[in-house]
């Protein structure tokens, strides 16, 4: 008689939360810059009425959107650093008033501040999608980096 070995397939284990195969996480770093506060301050308030599209509990004024968007990420069982303030950047020029460099020596000095923020959460990319899907006000930059863990 011959026998046959007949290929099996591994079984799933009975442990809860093995279900099956879980989302890949990775750590995402959002950092907004811009030159206006107030443009900062008008994006933060597109990010609470995503974050409400989105089922997440935000609440209060503009002020304390930061907060709000943590407090949302964290309900929905995410890690978050953040928002952390990085120290605003203060551009100086000076230049001479005069063109032909005749007459008096009067200069103009101009400014430029860049203010920072910096939030780190750890989630999947269909997180990601639902968090950066919003509009962003003129002169404010929005860089996402997502990176393995």
């Amino acid at each position: 008689m011959a026998t046959e070995l007949a290929y099996a397939p591994p079984m799933k284990s009975g442990k809860a939360g093995f279900e099956g195969p879980q989302e890949a996480q990775h750590r995402i770093r959002i950092t907004l810059s811009s030159k206006s506060v107030k443009n900062l301050e008008k994006v933060c308030s597109d990010l609470v009425r995503g974050a409400k599209d989105k089922l997440l509990r935000v609440k209060g004024p503009v002020e304390k959107v930061c907060s709000d968007l943590v407090r949302g990420a964290k309900d929905k069982l995410l890690r978050v650093k953040g928002p952390v303030r990085m120290p605003t950047k203060v551009l100086n020029i000076t230049t001479r008033k005069s063109p032909c460099g005749e007459g008096t020596n009067t200069w103009d000095r101009f400014e430029m501040r860049v203010h920072k923020r910096v939030i780190d959460l750890v989630s999947s990319p269909d997180v990601v999608k639902q968090i950066t899907s919003i509009t962003i006000e003129p002169g404010v930059e929005v860089e996402v980096t997502i990176s393995d863990q």
